[in-house]
């Protein structure tokens, strides 16, 4: 066990901000300014499952994104995991589909104040995905890249808690595209911000950088029970 020491259907779209044009600056803008206004509002106290400053949402599953979605062909999509490991590795959909599988339930809590208790999430471990690749000593930090030009920064040791999930079912059927199908991360102890959707590459590297978010203003670590929204907090 590893420790620390729009085309057609068929087609294969990667869309980034050279080939859209721009993301969807005006989403963008109102989350980072929603992130600063909730900062200063007053807010419930933290209940056992519920982080401070957060609303319970029912059935319905929000979607959040850069204001586009990628569509694939799983049959080009491929995973690259790569960087400061031994043994780099390039998954096609059928061989990341024959890893070890774990079925994982989970609460969810988004930055923008909502959280969903219990969703059943299907994937690949990435404390099982470590076992494969075995990141060297120097490699300290992940950086999640996905196909619409999203990235976020985690230190490696948030991966290590084994309900971090690759996942690519969402209540036991393949993740819609709208939440990030084919592969998207699940980092249930952290905000959702810091798993990213439409995943194409996990890079092993020493040191930090940071994110789409974080860049923006976003909190680098993201507790959500202490509350780090913004890099203020």
């Amino acid at each position: 066990m590893f420790s620390r020491k729009k085309k057609e259907e068929n087609e294969t779209e990667i869309i980034t901000p050279e080939t859209k044009g721009a993301y969807n600056e005006g989403y963008i803008h109102g989350k980072v300014e929603s992130a600063k206004y909730y900062k200063n509002k007053p807010r419930h106290e933290s209940h056992d499952r519920l982080p401070p400053g957060q609303q319970l949402i029912g059935a319905r599953f929000p979607v959040l994104d850069l204001g586009f979605k990628p569509n694939f062909d799983p049959k080009k999509w491929k995973l690259s995991v790569h960087g400061l490991v031994q043994n780099p590795q390039e998954f096609t959909y059928e061989q990341f589909l024959k890893l070890p599988k774990t079925i994982i339930t989970a609460d969810f809590h988004c930055v923008t104040h909502w959280s969903k208790f219990d969703v059943e999430w299907s994937g690949v471990r990435f404390v099982d995905l470590l076992e494969i690749v075995n990141p060297l000593p120097e490699a300290e930090h992940v950086i999640t890249e996905c196909a619409d030009g999203y990235t976020t920064n985690t230190p490696l040791d948030e991966f290590l808690d084994g309900n971090v999930l690759l996942a690519y079912e969402l209540d036991g059927v393949p993740i819609p595209r709208e939440h990030g199908w084919p592969v998207r991360v699940i980092i249930p102890h952290l905000y959702a911000w810091k798993g990213g959707k439409f995943l194409t590459s996990l890079r092993f590297q020493e040191e930090d950088e940071p994110g789409f978010w974080e860049e923006r203003g976003y909190h680098n670590h993201a507790d959500p029970w202490k509350e780090e929204r913004y890099s203020e907090d």
